[in-house]
């Protein structure tokens, strides 16, 4: 827990998060939504791969 990463935790949440919500939406037959939350889950991950892509070669 020494090198425990807070924001990498947290923005693994969110990217959780939003693809459960993807669900929620197509439930609720709101398409418009869950397109939307299914694009910026892709997002965030992008930038968390990229963040962890710096980390590791610096």
């Amino acid at each position: 827990m020494k090198n425990f990463q807070w924001d990498m935790a947290i923005l693994a949440i969110v990217v959780i998060f939003s693809f459960t919500s993807v669900g929620f939406a197509i439930g609720q037959q709101i398409f418009w939504l869950a397109a939307l939350l299914f694009f910026l889950g892709f997002a965030l991950m992008g930038v968390g791969l990229t963040k962890k892509r710096k980390r590791q070669s610096s």
